[in-house]
């Protein structure tokens, strides 16, 4: 028989050729959650093949529930942390035929559940969560709940953060980083610090904490818990805790802000106190966020590749149907020695 054009051949034709209904044939084609057994699904595919059968992707989306959305949640869009990472989940999208929403919690947890609930209504296809985890909390319970309430319609979740959630997760090795920038900082000569350290129930601000003080520890050095000063993940909240460490100046030679936008913060209060950065004071960061190339004196701080963060969630979207079991991608950072910091000792 002589086979049809494309144009022409609709799905009934595939059905009676591989001698199924119709509903069997659209599950099998399209990719419905709904289970086809793999010797009927090979001959679908095969009548398919066979009579250049070109499946319509709005019907595809149908049979499997689900639109080609992506929701994207960030904790501050504003925040050029996130807004980078956005930046690699929409280049990766690019050519797949996916839509990338975008939604901001304005770092209110509970709003991650509110956005995962409206796009489970909305039918997209996956969720990506974006931002660091909190203490155990009734909002971290709602949210895994509602995580196995999407997954079991046949959606995806993946998570940039730590692995608190039983999902496919990009984990940032913050520890790791902080670790090996206390280290650097130690070889230029530094021996007394103070930590701008963000809000305490951050889990990402807790771990650069942490790292830093084991850092720190591996050199033989301590860290003065009277110098760790809480304060939001923001500029603003950078630049207070740096005046409330500032009546302590003396006790200090150098200040690692768990966040770039806190460490701007920072160094603007040092210089209202009428000091420099580096000359009276170091100053080191964490991110190397892109808003970094116009601060002056330029940051020391530890680079994440933060685009590649948010293509390495997509792929783990696009990948998600090879998976057994959650999956984790880590990311490492890079200390770069920038300005506000000492030269280094020359050898």
């Amino acid at each position: 028989m002589a086979e049809q054009s494309r144009g022409s051949v609709t799905l009934m034709d595939v059905a009676a050729r591989a001698g199924v209904s119709l509903a069997t044939a659209s599950r099998a084609l399209n990719g419905s959650t709904r289970r086809v057994g793999d010797d009927l699904r090979e001959r679908v595919l095969a009548a398919a093949r066979s009579l250049n059968y070109a499946a319509n992707a709005q019907a595809q989306a149908m049979a499997r529930g689900r639109t080609n959305v992506v929701g994207l949640v960030v904790h501050d869009i504003a925040d050029p942390y996130f807004s980078s990472i956005a930046a690699g989940v929409m280049e990766a999208a690019e050519g797949h035929q996916v839509l990338v929403t975008l939604g901001s919690t304005l770092r209110r947890p509970e709003r991650e559940v509110e956005y995962l609930v409206a796009l489970r209504g909305q039918h997209s296809r996956a969720v990506i969560l974006a931002g660091s985890r909190m203490d155990d909390s009734p909002v971290a319970e709602a949210l895994r709940r509602e995580i196995e309430i999407f997954e079991g319609d046949g959606g995806i979740v993946v998570a940039i953060s730590q692995h608190q959630l039983p999902v496919d997760t990009v984990v940032i090795e913050n520890r790791l980083g902080a670790r090996d920038l206390a280290t650097s900082l130690v070889e230029l000569g530094y021996r007394r610090f103070g930590v701008l350290a963000g809000p305490d129930a951050l889990l990402t601000a807790r771990d650069r904490v942490h790292g830093f003080r084991d850092g720190l520890g591996r050199a033989g050095l301590d860290l003065d818990p009277t110098l760790v000063v809480h304060g939001a993940f923001t500029r603003d909240g950078g630049h207070q805790a740096m005046r409330s460490l500032l009546d302590r100046v003396g006790e200090l030679d150098c200040v690692f802000a768990v966040n770039d936008v806190m460490a701007v913060g920072a160094m603007v209060a040092v210089r209202e106190h009428g000091l420099s950065v580096p000359q009276d004071l170091g100053l080191a960061g964490f991110d190397d966020i892109s808003t970094l190339r116009d601060v002056n004196p330029s940051l020391t701080t530890v680079r994440l590749p933060l685009e590649k963060v948010g293509a390495t969630a997509f792929d783990l979207v696009q990948t998600a149907a090879e998976r057994t079991k959650p999956r984790t991608r880590r990311i490492k950072g890079e200390v770069v020695l920038r300005q506000s910091t000492r030269p280094a000792v020359a050898s």
